[in-house]
């Protein structure tokens, strides 16, 4: 109660006042309030006066009212307790008894008397828990905790969830750490478990985690339906416990408090795959080894000798767990599937496929739940596409790449494929390009034309499209000049050969008298002339007939030599063709 003072600050009080102190200073120096000390001090020095005649004309007084539970004077309420405690059968408030008790029995008491009688009648002794003892085999207890930190990148840490479960007549454990409490992690979990014990026993006592249990009710739970399928497939039964009643499974309350206690607290890891292998050590070695302070043996011998033979077989193999749902095939031919996306064929586009999916694979079904793709999982925002679910007029011609252009160019001609296989020997990866736009000439020009356009370009040594366009556009063959064999001006060819063996050597013959050839060269593009050095004259003539020649020859053909021009009826030096300026044909 507030302003209550013990004794011995009432003597502080005094003890100051004697002294001198001031009632202000007392107030402030014992931090009490100064109308507190001033009562204190008013009742100490106030003398006390006894009357007696007065106290013999007084009543007798009543007695105290005592603490609750202890003997006093009686409860007004008294009389009324049954229908005090009828009432609050009916859940009604002490408000609202005290207002009935009034207008239906005519209760004269006071409010706070219903209230102390309620108070009475709502004290009751606690009754003792009963412990719950398993025969081997029979129950395991599963929960989860939180995890040891784990390095992430950046240099950040994040705590996993801590899996556990206990059998519950050995306590012998298993315990792993993963990211997520979905139902698909929960399974494996519950799985692997099952496997590192080498059985199964028969009932499972887990909380009501939303990955196993979709409506949470302790007479009618609804189990989830891949959590009631995987007990199916390994005969074991789910119990969930009561909600908000973590001791009906203390147990495994119990050892989810020591294994972070014991194994993982002050510890961090670098990655998630060390901390369920130091957990494995860990089990094996501590948790497995100690004296158990309720079952007082050792976990891992009370398992091998009692509880091992007394879990149910495995089954011969895992629990096929998939989700499955609905999806919309996007405009790109994709579906969505937890965050990632995944092709299908182009048919299905726009229209509703169904999915089936794990932490492995992905397939998608048709209508008639026909497979028609499968994909291996990715992470979030990741595309799975398959180069079959492409559709052809999806395919750029670059992205076909090289190989399959030169291909067709073998279907066009001999002098298509060189002249493509050489254009991108000399230009590289723009030349991809170059190819593309060649095949699509094959639209608008005939095999031939091409073939044509593509000798002509070979022979000049031109490797870019828009040339083979100006051949293709050029009406026609290249014009060339035929030469006359017999002119009234025109010497004998024999003449000028004789010329030429007596005023030059084979070096000077070969540049003035080229003889070019037309027959492609696979190995290298546009053939460079080809030159004869055969002797122009035998060993029958004389020095003076050959004077002779030089003699009647000299006037005509020396002429035309240093003038540069080529003699008439021989073979001139190369001129360009029309309509393309820098290639050169020889006429």
């Amino acid at each position: 109660m507030a302003n209550q003072l013990t004794m011995a600050q009432v003597q502080d009080i005094l003890i100051l006042y004697r002294q001198g102190f001031s009632r202000r200073k007392i107030a402030r120096t014992l931090g009490m309030n100064r109308e507190t000390v001033s009562r204190h001090l008013r009742l100490a020095l106030e003398p006390t006066v006894l009357s007696t005649e007065s106290s013999r004309d007084e009543t007798p007084s009543k007695p105290a009212i005592s603490p609750t539970g202890s003997a006093g004077r009686k409860n007004a309420c008294e009389p009324l307790r049954a229908v005090v405690l009828d009432k609050l059968q009916s859940r009604l408030s002490i408000q609202r008894i005290y207002q009935d008790l009034q207008s239906e029995h005519g209760f004269h008491g006071s409010y706070d008397s219903v209230k102390r009688l309620v108070r009475r009648l709502g004290q009751t002794v606690p009754l003792p828990f009963r412990r719950m003892e398993c025969e081997p085999g029979e129950e395991a207890q599963v929960d989860f905790g939180k995890g040891a930190p784990v390095k992430r990148l950046g240099g950040r840490t994040k705590c996993p969830h801590l899996f556990r479960m206990i059998l519950s007549f050995s306590r012998k454990g298993y315990s792993e750490v993963v990211w997520r409490q979905d139902t698909e992690t929960f399974l494996r979990c519950l799985e692997n478990a099952f496997h590192a014990l080498g059985g199964v026993p028969r009932t499972l006592v887990i909380d009501n985690l939303k990955a196993g249990v979709l409506h949470a009710d302790w007479y009618d739970p609804e189990i989830n339906p891949r959590l009631r399928d995987f007990c199916q497939h390994y005969g074991t039964v789910l119990l969930p416990t009561k909600p908000r009643m973590p001791r009906h499974k203390g147990k495994i309350e119990g050892g989810i408090d020591y294994c972070q206690e014991n194994a993982l607290k002050g510890r961090t890891f670098e990655e998630l795959a060390g901390e369920n292998d130091f957990l494995t050590h860990w089990e094996s070695h501590i948790a497995d080894t100690r004296i158990h302070g309720t079952t007082r043996q050792q976990v891992k011998k009370l398992f091998e000798q009692q509880e091992r033979s007394a879990l149910l077989p495995l089954p011969s193999g895992l629990f096929p767990f998939f989700q499955e749902g609905r999806r919309s095939v996007h405009r790109d031919g994709h579906v969505e599937v937890d965050k990632a996306y995944y092709s299908v064929p182009p048919e299905y586009t726009g229209q509703s496929v169904w999915v089936r999916y794990d932490s492995k694979l992905v397939r998608v079904l048709n209508s008639r739940m026909q497979p028609i793709a499968v994909h291996c999982k990715l992470e979030p925002g990741r595309f799975s596409t398959d180069p079959v679910h492409i559709h052809k007029e999806k395919i750029s011609g670059v992205e076909r790449g090289a190989e399959y252009h030169l291909r067709r160019t073998q279907l066009i001609g001999p002098w298509s494929h060189l002249w493509a296989k050489t254009m991108l020997t000399e230009r590289g990866i723009p030349g991809v390009r170059v190819l593309v736009g060649f095949i699509s000439l094959t639209h608008r020009y005939s095999d031939r034309q091409l073939e044509n356009a593509c000798q002509t370009a070979m022979k000049q040594g031109c490797y870019h499209l828009r040339s083979l366009r100006h051949l293709l556009q050029t009406p026609g063959e290249q014009p060339t000049l035929a030469f006359m064999d017999h002119h009234p001006m025109i010497r004998p060819m024999k003449d000028y050969q004789d010329l030429v063996a007596i005023d030059f050597g084979p070096e000077e013959r070969t540049r003035i008298i080229p003889f070019p050839t037309s027959e492609p060269n696979d190995e290298k593009a546009g053939n460079v002339p080809r030159f004869d050095d055969t002797p122009i004259f035998t060993g029958d003539e004389t020095h003076d007939g050959k004077s002779q020649i030089h003699a009647q020859t000299a006037s005509t053909l020396g002429t035309r030599l240093e003038s540069g021009s080529p003699p008439a009826g021989g073979i001139g030096q190369p001129t360009e063709p029309p309509g393309i300026p820098g290639t050169a044909h020889w006429g």
